[in-house]
């Protein structure tokens, strides 16, 4: 029993590392909402300090998942799968895996407020695929300003400065992969016309 509590608690660090790397979250943001010191966060990732359950809560909390989750708790027997949406930056991630590490998949939601934002383009390890299931997407892509309709798709490597938005008044759906390993990018999208008169960017 001591080394199956051993082996669960020694993937959790593993698990913490993934789980921020796949939302771009750096030590010092994760400590500004957790209150854990960097340094403890650090050691925790990498197996040097022991997670007790006063610092798994707020992780989890701030990772939008479950404690079972973060230390791998086996399965129950219901074969329901019980997914937490999690809103973040204005859009609705619904987790589709629930392993942490290797490809993850996400259903998002971005209402058609977003189409009024100005682009805040982030970067962060990995490679994303995404797919748009409804309404139209706004990809800002390094220089680059696209629109992925229903059924287009676009693959990049998330070093490159990126952010996603609504293209019109409506909100848009799509399928999001990301991993830490994949192909260089390719795109399938037409730029984003600018409106007649208009020169400010949205």
């Amino acid at each position: 029993m001591d080394d199956d509590l051993d082996e669960a608690l020694g993937a959790v660090g593993p698990r913490l590392r993934a789980l921020r790397r796949q939302r771009g979250t750096t030590l010092a943001d994760l400590s500004t909402t957790t209150g854990i010191s960097v340094s403890t966060l650090s050691r925790l990732e990498s197996g040097a300090r022991r997670p007790t359950l006063e610092l798994l809560l707020p992780l989890a909390k701030a990772h939008g998942v479950t404690l079972d989750e973060l230390v791998g708790a086996p399965p129950t027997g219901d074969p329901r799968i019980h997914l937490r949406p999690v809103t973040r930056h204005g859009m609705t991630m619904l987790p589709l895996t629930r392993r942490a590490g290797g490809i993850q998949a996400y259903k998002l939601v971005i209402p058609a407020s977003s189409a009024r934002r100005e682009p805040d383009p982030q970067t962060h390890e990995g490679y994303e695929w995404l797919y748009v299931l409804n309404g139209r997407l706004r990809l800002v892509l390094g220089a680059q300003d696209l629109v992925l309709s229903p059924g287009e798709a676009a693959e990049f490597d998330t070093r490159v400065p990126h952010w996603f938005g609504a293209a019109d008044p409506e909100p848009v759906e799509f399928l999001s992969l990301f991993g830490t390993q994949g192909e260089r990018a390719h795109l399938r999208a037409r730029p984003r016309p600018a409106p007649p008169g208009e020169t400010d960017r949205r």
